[in-house]
């Protein structure tokens, strides 16, 4: 099973060691296969060197030292009727995940799962990837 993580989950796991969040990447390690797009990737280094610059080595070390397969976004979306998305910053990430072909996008962010259009992937909060997985 493929999963893709959006960025809140790796703040959340990187900078504050939240249990439930390190538990998800532990098994997406151990049981399945972790995904990241690269526009997580690109916003958590931003958002690192923003808000969390002492954790900037933390994400670094993370992105070195966990295996995930690395996904492309594309820079400019094209038109699509794929789904629709009140945050178009979000538009982003669920459209990779879709590209990608993942099984399960975990997200924090009520604007993703709040989506009803989308067949695959299953969009889940980190509480519900938990108890489901």
């Amino acid at each position: 099973m493929r999963v893709m993580l959006d960025s809140n989950i790796l703040v959340s796991a990187i900078v504050f060691d939240s249990r439930p969040m390190l538990e998800i990447v532990e098994r997406l390690a151990s049981k399945y296969s972790m995904v990241l797009c690269s526009y997580v990737i690109d916003e958590l280094r931003r958002v690192f060197r923003e808000k969390f610059p002492k954790y900037s080595n933390n994400l670094e070390n993370f992105l070195i030292d966990v295996p995930f397969e690395l996904v492309h976004t594309p820079k400019e979306l094209p038109e699509h009727n794929l789904f629709v998305i009140r945050d178009k910053k979000d538009e982003s990430i669920l459209y990779s995940a879709i590209l990608a072909d993942v099984d399960i996008l975990v997200s924090g962010d009520k604007d993703l799962l709040v989506v009803e259009d989308v067949e695959r992937p299953e969009i889940l909060s980190h509480l519900q990837f938990l108890k489901k997985y």
